[in-house]
């Protein structure tokens, strides 16, 4: 066999801030269902037959934090999203997860981070030959603004004992040069944690995945500008009855999501709706539905006008699974960021755009059509950086 002096292919380790939650035990499930029949999950990932330097999907690890005492399997039956005889059939593998329990809400921010470095080594020691990278699919968070610091010792005395689970385990990740997927609407991509970022060559990408109503809304959206067609307004309705709608229910909590469902219209179509009316006419609503669960529901009402200011509608509505979307797109991003990783990027990757409601990054890019050609360039960009590697290593006696 040639000796490229390249590392062999790894395997990726998912490591899941919220390990027991909705999405990520979907997507422990999707893992372990990759081993056995990877017929039923590989269809559902957008980076299939990508980034052929890393290893089989098939291959991929996960371990993760959670607070809840029940056992992988026990949380997943109670989410109630992936059906119980899949579930039982995944148990064995599910169960041994290694899954730790997060940071107290007493400690300070710098304690945690601490602590979850340390967590992170012994994962690593654990899956030696694995890239790993962070998914944080931790609930939405109160907002707050650490902007302003610009050391990780000013931020740490900043912060003192708030609780801020999610900056601590970018933090721990970022430090210890460990890749960040920020699935959640909560802002971790503060400048000090963008600086230590690019310092370490660490890839970050988010922010808040964008897996149904919103990613459609992008879609049409793009698709009325490119026709010229304006859009007079625009009222969206998502209810769902998961742990994530009743917890937006919580106004301080919801800020953040709302804000990044709404902004990103104006931003697509460059001007804001309703400025005929001097007040906007983009509306937003997130309301929790028990008998919904994981199902939720979004009904979309579009106005536009078209030729002599003639006003069209359309009416939307989407019936789909929150955690069923979003577990695929968690390990296609888990793969993107390894990818990177080995191909030397580092700071926010604005190209995966596509995936976010509110890509992190400058220019990022805001049509449908953008985020497509945007990761298309990057992943031939990355590949060609990774093949070029293999043919220097290759001519080396």
């Amino acid at each position: 066999m040639t000796n490229t002096g390249l590392p062999g292919k790894r395997p990726l380790l998912l490591l899941v801030a919220g390990a027991k939650g909705a999405i990520a035990s979907t997507l422990a499930i999707a893992v372990t269902a990759c081993r056995r029949t990877p017929e039923i999950v590989m269809p559902s990932l957008t980076t299939q037959g990508k980034f052929t330097f890393l290893s089989a999907v098939e291959e991929t690890q996960i371990a993760g934090w959670d607070n809840n005492p029940q056992s992988l399997t026990s949380s997943a039956l109670c989410q109630g999203v992936v059906p119980e005889p899949v579930c039982r059939l995944h148990a064995d593998q599910l169960d041994r997860i290694a899954v730790k329990a997060a940071p107290a809400p007493g400690l300070n921010l710098q304690g945690q981070v601490e602590q979850l470095a340390a967590d992170i080594r012994e994962f690593r020691k654990a899956h030696d030959r694995c890239l790993p990278v962070l998914i944080n699919l931790l609930p939405a968070a109160p907002l707050n603004n650490f902007d302003h610091c610009r050391s990780l010792s000013e931020l740490y005395e900043t912060a003192g004992n708030r609780s801020m689970p999610d900056l601590a385990y970018a933090l721990a990740a970022v430090t210890s040069g460990v890749p960040v997927v920020n699935f959640t609407p909560n802002a971790v991509e503060i400048p000090v944690l963008v600086t230590e970022a690019v310092k370490r060559e660490v890839p970050l990408c988010g922010r808040d995945g964008k897996t149904g109503q919103t990613y459609l809304k992008v879609v049409l959206a793009s698709a009325l500008k490119a026709r010229r067609l304006t859009v007079d307004g625009w009222y969206s309705l998502n209810i769902l009855g998961n742990a994530d709608g009743k917890n937006l229910m919580e106004p301080e909590r919801a800020a953040g999501k709302v804000a990044n469902k709404t902004d990103l219209l104006d931003d697509i179509l460059g001007y804001p709706v309703g400025g005929r009316y001097s007040t906007p006419t983009h509306k937003v609503h997130i309301d929790y539905y028990a008998p919904r669960g994981d199902a939720k529901e979004a009904w979309d009402v579009i106005d536009f006008r078209g030729l002599f200011d003639l006003p069209m509608s359309i009416r939307l509505n989407l019936q789909g699974r929150d955690s069923i979307l979003a577990a695929p797109m968690a390990l296609d991003l888990g793969r993107w960021m390894a990818a990177l990783q080995l191909a030397g990027h580092s700071g926010p990757v604005p190209e995966l755009g596509f995936y976010f409601k509110k890509p992190v990054g400058p220019k990022a890019p805001r049509t449908f059509q953008e985020q497509l050609n945007s990761m298309d360039l990057l992943e031939r960009r990355c590949e060609k950086k990774m093949s070029s590697a293999v043919s220097k290593a290759e001519e080396r006696p």
